[in-house]
């Protein structure tokens, strides 16, 4: 017996709503479309730098096939060690499948075996497969194959965001949770940690959690306070 699929819980903030475009609109759309089935590509490629979005546009499209009360399955490859290739087995009973981190299976053929089979079922099935790398397709060091499966669909790169759009997207991230991020302690923020957005959103998770506990709000003293800088 394996133990449960990996990859789950889906974040709850993993969202189209929570995503702050930039550069990145014409993704989000094309995405949104091919969910909601008004695009007939069956095979999405998205890449792009650490902490550029591409798990969050992942998560997000999970979340809206859970809205559209439809299956999908969400796995991360990096967790693959726990589990065996026959993970992939019976993934087309999904009607959305999305494998992040597929770079992580370079150097190792049965892994690369199984996600080409896969590409072949789901395609025979008509299901939706988005995956997602921090590099393009023709340069993972996979089996030709396989390669050929990768670059069958769209391929998007997710282009990062500039400093000015990160201050917006923590603002956003604000927002969704019911309250306003002023502009100079997003801006104290940006300055002060790493500033992909991955580091960024774990920040403002753990900012957001202290003065929900202090029942204080988001001020430059309270967040240096925090962060003790």
């Amino acid at each position: 017996m394996q133990p449960p699929l990996p990859g789950l819980p889906l974040r709850d903030s993993a969202t189209f709503d929570s995503f702050y475009e930039g550069k990145n609109q014409q993704i989000v759309t094309f995405l949104k479309r091919m969910l909601a089935g008004e695009e007939s590509e069956q095979f999405v490629y998205l890449w792009g730098e650490k902490g550029a979005g591409v798990s969050h546009l992942l998560q997000a499209s999970c979340q809206d096939m859970a809205r559209q009360q439809q299956t999908s399955m969400y796995i991360s490859l990096l967790k693959k060690t726990d589990y065996s290739p026959q993970l992939f087995e019976s993934l087309e009973m999904f009607q959305l499948v999305c494998l992040d981190d597929i770079d992580d299976l370079e150097q190792d053929v049965f892994w690369q075996q199984a996600v080409f089979h896969l590409y072949n079922r789901l395609r025979d099935s008509q299901r939706k497969l988005i995956v997602a790398a921090h590099k393009p397709p023709q340069e993972l060091k996979v089996l030709p194959d396989l390669q050929s499966r990768l670059a069958w669909g769209l391929t998007y790169e997710v282009q990062c965001l500039t400093d000015d759009e990160k201050i917006k997207a923590l603002q956003l991230r604000a927002n969704t949770r019911g309250f306003e991020l002023a502009h100079e302690v997003a801006q104290f923020i940006l300055r002060r940690v790493p500033r992909n957005m991955t580091e960024l959103f774990a920040t403002f998770d753990q900012l957001d959690a202290a003065a929900i506990a202090a029942q204080r709000r988001l001020t430059i003293p309270f967040v240096k306070s925090i962060l003790m800088v």
